[in-house]
């Protein structure tokens, strides 16, 4: 087996990737995660298998909650994305309560991958009907500073401060990253969501360097929303909406609003970026603990962001056959998960989307 490698620039560039070749297996690392993380995993690899898509996973189990965690895996997971450079990964859940360390497992990845871009194409599925149909926005979030800098502390008896770190390189960067993801994809319009009017000077600053980026793209629209009404307009009236770039909690509330808009969290898939590094997840990260074991996920989300990463590794053919198959299959509308209002179990939609690959 071959291992191809390559590197993926900080704006949005095509991957130089060798065409791939019959003989050439990519290896990609796997963490499936917590909850209903492993079923999905699951369920890849059957329709991988199924479709002979030339991939070989390197599978790693990490998880807080379930006491498969310590600073040893997390390096040889940490190893393996470096060395295949694309990996796909569940939902390692996040324990409410503070045992000491205050960043999660999920942020240290992000931190030390310098995974700074996560990009949520949140997408009406033909065949299932939501308030709003044809839908087709992008939601882009910096991830590795904002509110989710793990900098708490108790100052004095019951006060506790909690830092939000903003600066000029890193918004600078995702709002240049948001702008060539409009350019390649032939998008219109990028819209910067802020509460700068609270936050005059974190929130003011992303604003400033994501409105000097703008100059530097004359021919895409740009305009500033408030993160409130933002979220009021995205419920009223989503189709005004293009691609948006935003810090890290409003990406995440964001990205969650959205994706109910489409159907929820189990229809919607993402990805991560850093300059070398591409991390293939569902696009509303929620674990699902309640489904566990009882074969009632969908696995939709998961395959869609599956056939992304065949996409980035320029496996064009198998990212259409694996992504069309799952498409079909909702548009026929028999087999459903209880999500989207039907009976179905997780089994019955993966054989379906096996019967549909061509």
């Amino acid at each position: 087996h071959v291992s191809r490698s390559f590197t993926m620039s900080a704006c949005f560039c095509t991957p130089e990737a060798p065409p791939a070749r019959a003989d050439s297996t990519f290896r990609v690392t796997m963490v499936p995660g917590d909850g209903v993380g492993p079923e999905l995993m699951t369920a890849v690899k059957e329709v991988f298998k199924a479709g002979n898509v030339p991939v070989e996973f390197e599978e790693f189990h990490l998880s807080e909650v379930q006491n498969m965690a310590s600073e040893e895996k997390l390096d040889q997971v940490l190893a393996s994305m470096k060395n295949n450079r694309v990996a796909i990964k569940g939902k390692i859940h996040t324990p409410m309560e503070y045992k000491g360390e205050l960043a999660s497992y999920e942020m240290s990845l992000r931190r030390k991958l310098d995974l700074f871009a996560n990009v949520v194409h949140v997408n009406s599925l033909p065949g299932y009907s939501t308030r709003h149909n044809n839908l087709d926005l992008v939601i882009i979030r910096e991830q590795t500073e904002g509110e989710y800098s793990s900098l708490e502390h108790e100052s004095v008896k019951g006060v506790i401060e909690c830092l939000k770190i903003i600066t000029r390189e890193k918004s600078r960067r995702i709002a240049k990253f948001a702008f060539d993801y409009a350019t390649k994809k032939g998008r219109s319009k990028v819209t910067a969501v802020h509460k700068a009017n609270i936050m005059k000077l974190g929130d003011g600053l992303f604003l400033q360097n994501c409105a000097e980026v703008a100059e530097l793209y004359p021919k895409i629209k740009y305009e500033n929303m408030i993160i409130d009404n933002c979220c009021m307009q995205l419920v009223q009236n989503p189709y005004q909406f293009d691609v948006l770039v935003m810090p890290n909690l409003y990406g995440n509330i964001i990205d969650n609003l959205a994706a109910g808009l489409v159907g929820g969290a189990g229809v919607v898939p993402g990805e991560s970026y850093s300059s070398e590094y591409a991390v293939f997840e569902t696009g509303a990260r929620h674990p699902f603990a309640q489904a566990v074991g009882r074969n009632i996920a969908n696995p939709t989300a998961m395959l869609l962001s599956a056939a992304n990463m065949l996409r980035h590794l320029s496996l064009e053919y198998h990212s259409q056959m694996v992504s069309e198959a799952v498409k079909r299959v909702i548009k026929q509308g028999k087999v459903r998960t209880r999500d989207l209002g039907g009976y179905s179990t997780t089994g019955d939609f993966v054989r379906a989307v096996v019967d549909n690959l061509r």
